[in-house]
């Protein structure tokens, strides 16, 4: 899983060009009860797979690096071996994902003769340079429905100050909802992203962001980056010359002295030199995506997903395995498409077409989700009924000690009612977890939501499921080993993936989209 930031050649793995066509599986005549096939789903095959998968030999699996190389071709020889075909038409099984790494950035911001260095009062983690005469205060930085900071601005080619947070009212509700309730603006996994996205839009050359509340927090990570000497991660397609400077109180009062009480936009006479240097690598590293045809309906889609990922190797030469993180769940994905494709070869498979998604580059920010979302979508999004997605189910959280046969769900219930009470009932008929809805809440403040691969489905108004274990000591850490994990509780969430999955592919309606995404 992903830690929420602004974040990041060995076996070269070849292309199976004689990779057959995708067959044909006979329609079932009668309903089929999926039972047997999910009986394939076995704690030793689990085990087997991920004793290897997340072994020292794969390297803790970093994007790009020589272990996420290995975890890419195992992908490939297990589809191999079950026979599941190549997801795109000319049988390759990588969907090759384009990303670029900034080095860690070095330099200096000037504001009114006041030197403030990189990684003090102020953070980036890409190149920014410029000299600006003013700066445009755009307050929130929000234009939403009849409110905007921008209606008396012209921002084209400026330096634009935006702070965190969101208008109110003086009887303590927010101006955008008219509730006590607050918006996507104020969410910190959401927020400056939205704002500096919109500045950019409105012509912005560059953005300065005020949030003395999450300053420590990117702070720990420019650490981190220069403590490892690796950059910020990103689709080389997104890298531009736009740029997003954090500051703090520090920093930011320079410019204004009550910039926390003073929420009007406008024109901020003040001379800022921005010179801070950094410089990109390019880096290759791809997606596994394999499909299992549908009998009735082969044009919907059903994708189940997980990211083949990890954290790679500490400065001191340990290995962060990353067994629960996402081993756990790369190897319930292939127990999954073995169980879907026992059902085919009986003349039962599903009669939606199921695709088996292994996305790179979650660690460094849901790059490999996104590029198959945003850019290269290899079936089309419009049929694709919905996404599953697996993310740490091996090991218990430590505040489940003693109640062990649980899992959390996310995001079930956020675009699909329908979804979310077919799950309930098939986990009633099949496997019997309790189905714990804690991180579900809006106001949770670890943004589960927003920090695996489901949501760039979610935000395309895919409906999506993540079952999640929760986090534990070991979480990014070398401790996460193969010999940690509960295989009966892996075995057992990875079969209610598979019955959900079996009763959204071979219901005969689509799952109904009541609430979608603004």
């Amino acid at each position: 899983m992903k830690k929420i930031s602004l974040i990041v050649i060995g076996i070269i793995c070849s292309c199976n060009t004689s990779q057959k066509t995708i067959s044909e599986y006979s329609t079932p005549k009668k309903e089929v009860d999926p039972i047997a096939y999910a009986q394939t789903i076995t704690e030793e095959d689990l085990k087997e797979h991920l004793y290897t998968y997340a072994s020292d030999e794969f390297e803790g699996r970093e994007t790009g690096k020589p272990g996420q190389k290995k975890a890419v071709a195992y992908l490939k020889a297990a589809y191999e071996k079950l026979e599941i075909p190549a997801a795109k038409t000319d049988g390759d099984y990588f969907q090759n994902v384009p990303l670029e790494v900034a080095k860690v950035p070095k330099g200096t911001v000037l504001i009114d003769g006041n030197t403030f260095q990189l990684g003090e009062d102020i953070l980036t983690f890409t190149a920014a340079e410029g000299d600006f005469s003013n700066v445009v205060y755009a307050g929130y930085g929000i234009e939403e429905g009849d409110y905007s900071d921008y209606s008396e601005l012209d921002v084209k080619d400026k330096l634009v100050l935006i702070k965190a947070g969101e208008p109110m009212n003086s009887n303590g509700t927010y101006v955008l909802s008219g509730t006590e309730e607050k918006s996507a603006w104020s969410n910190m996994s959401e927020a400056m992203g939205k704002k500096s996205n919109l500045a950019v839009e409105k012509g912005a050359i560059g953005v300065l962001y005020y949030d003395a509340q999450n300053f420590a927090r990117f702070k720990n990570y420019y650490e981190f980056m220069k403590g490892n000497n690796s950059g910020k991660m990103a689709l080389k397609d997104e890298t531009s010359s736009n740029f997003i400077v954090l500051l703090n109180n520090k920093s930011a009062t320079t410019f204004m002295n009550d910039i926390d009480g003073d929420n009007v936009p406008k024109s901020i006479s003040t001379d800022v030199k921005i010179d801070i240097v950094s410089g990109n690598d390019q880096i290759n590293s791809e997606n596994v995506v394999a499909v299992l045809k549908g009998s009735e309906k082969p044009d919907e889609y059903v994708v189940i997903s997980s990211h083949l990922d990890h954290i790679g190797v500490t400065a001191n030469g340990q290995i962060n395995n990353g067994a629960d993180d996402d081993g756990s769940g790369t190897v319930a994905l292939l127990e999954i498409a073995e169980a879907f494709k026992k059902a085919a070869e009986a003349g039962e498979g599903p009669k939606r077409s199921i695709v088996f998604l292994h996305v790179t580059g979650e660690e460094k920010g849901l790059l490999g989700s996104k590029y198959y979302t945003d850019y290269n979508p290899i079936f089309p999004l419009s049929q694709t009924v919905a996404n599953l997605n697996i993310d740490m189910i091996g090991r218990i959280d430590p505040k489940r000690v003693g109640d062990r046969n649980y899992v959390y769900l996310i995001g079930s219930d956020k675009l699909s009612t329908e979804l979310h009470d077919l799950s309930e009932t098939i986990n009633q008929k099949y496997t019997n977890i309790e189905l714990d809805y804690t991180y579900n809440d809006e106001n949770d403040p670890n943004r589960f939501y927003y920090r695996s691969d489901h949501y760039n489905f979610a935000k395309n108004n895919i409906p999506i499921i993540f079952y999640f274990n929760g986090t534990h000591a070991d979480y990014h850490r070398p401790g996460d080993t193969p010999d940690k994990i509960n295989y009966d509780l892996l075995s057992n969430r990875t079969k209610l993936v598979f019955h959900t999955a079996w009763e959204v592919a071979n219901r005969e309606e689509k799952v109904i989209v009541d609430k979608p995404s603004k």
